[in-house]
Order: structure tokens, then sequence, then C-alpha cells
């Protein structure tokens, strides 16, 4: 059993989601997310790290996308129809059917802001065609070797956490979850499972949260 994993963003920062794991002989890419913060090369994950030569193709089994927000999927076109990966995309239904809305109006705001266009309205519509939706809790032979199964996340429409096994080596990467339940989405859920790996977010840390119950107050006083 072999697992390594390649921080390319979000590891120390709250933005840029982008993992490289390999598992046993598999390279699986889990999100492709841009930095908020940043207007130069800081924004998007630096890509040569998984290809020196930009054959992402051979270097990547597959990419993995959590759900639509824009610290999560920003740079998947760029990574597509610029870069040049063609291989296969996996995400939700909900979340493939928000994800060109997400990116059409990111690419609208460069725009106005003057900023260097770094995809076009017609590189958003390429790189969806490339995405294999998945449903909640099915199990995705990849190839012969790689399965994947998305469980559902919380946190968004359409937000899973994949589970992903080569092998005897197993791994879940969770993208953003929630816990806590509210009046349009419920808890993360998952199965029992024996894992190798687990990659999280940590992006509250040892914050703590007011209650729903306290947020709703607030709201409607507001």
């Amino acid at each position: 059993m072999a697992i390594d994993c390649l921080v390319l963003g979000a590891g120390q920062e709250v933005g840029k989601s982008c993992m490289v794991v390999s598992i046993n002989g598999k390279r699986i890419m889990f999100d492709c997310g841009m930095h908020m913060g940043y207007t130069d090369s800081r924004r998007y994950p630096d890509f040569s790290l998984i290809s020196k030569n930009g054959d992402f193709d051979n270097a990547l089994t597959c990419v993995i996308v959590t759900h639509f927000h824009l610290d999560h999927i920003g740079a998947l076109p760029y990574f597509t129809e610029v870069c040049g990966y063609k291989g296969p995309i996996y995400m939700t239904y909900p979340t493939k059917a928000l994800a060109p809305l997400m990116l059409e109006d990111y690419r609208k705001n460069m725009d106005r802001r003057g900023e260097d266009e770094q995809f076009t309205s017609d590189h958003i519509a390429e790189c969806m065609k490339k995405v294999i939706p998945v449903d909640l809790k099915q199990t995705v032979q990849v190839d012969k070797d790689l399965q994947i199964r998305a469980y559902y996340a919380g946190h968004v429409i359409g937000a899973a956490m994949f589970y992903a096994k080569v092998g005897d080596a197993a791994m879940v990467y969770t993208g953003d979850y929630n816990m806590t339940p509210d009046r349009h989405l419920g808890a993360a859920q998952i199965d029992r499972l024996q894992l190798d790996l687990l990659i999280t977010e940590s992006t509250y840390a040892t914050t703590i949260r007011d209650s729903r119950y306290g947020r709703e107050r607030e709201f409607l006083k507001a």
C-alpha cells in the first residue's frame, strides 16, 4: 500500500482547495479551486507541480470536485481549457448544474474589474462537457482499479464528501461539510468506513460559532 499527498492549495490557508493524492498508483485531484484574495499567479494552484511537461492526462487518473464554491472549482476551466487536461471529472448533479453559473459570474466580475481574462464563456461550456455527474452513495468504477463514492456533506446543495479505494488502500476527502442541520440542509452523513487517509477541512479551527438559534434571532432583529 502506498499513499502520497501533494497539497496545491488550502493546506495552511482558506481558499484554493486542491489536493493530489497518489493511492496505489492512481493519482486523483480533489477540487480545483481559486484563491479569492489574489489576482496574480497565486490565484490558482501551481499545476506544474503535477506535471513538468504539462501532460496532465497521463499525470492524473481523474479530477473530483466536492461542490460549486469558487474556492473549490474556480480554477477548473483554466485547468481543462488553458492547461489542457482532458480526463474525467466527477461531481454531483447539483454541482454540475450550479458550477457554470458561479464560474460565469466570476468571469464577468473579472471583466468588470479590468483583470486579465483567465477563461471565457466557451471555456466554461467545454469544461462542463467533460464532467461525469454522480449520485450520492453511487459507487463509480473509474477504471478497473479505482472506485469512488459520494456522500452527503450538507454545507450547500450538491456538496459531497468523496470516498476513494484502490486495492487495499482507502481514503475520504471531505471538502467542506456541516454537522448542524438547518432549515434547508441536513447534517453530513457517511458510512462507517475503514480508512488509511482522511483529508478534512478545518476552516473555523478553534472558533466557537454562535448557535443556529442565536444567529436566527440576530437576523430577525436586524
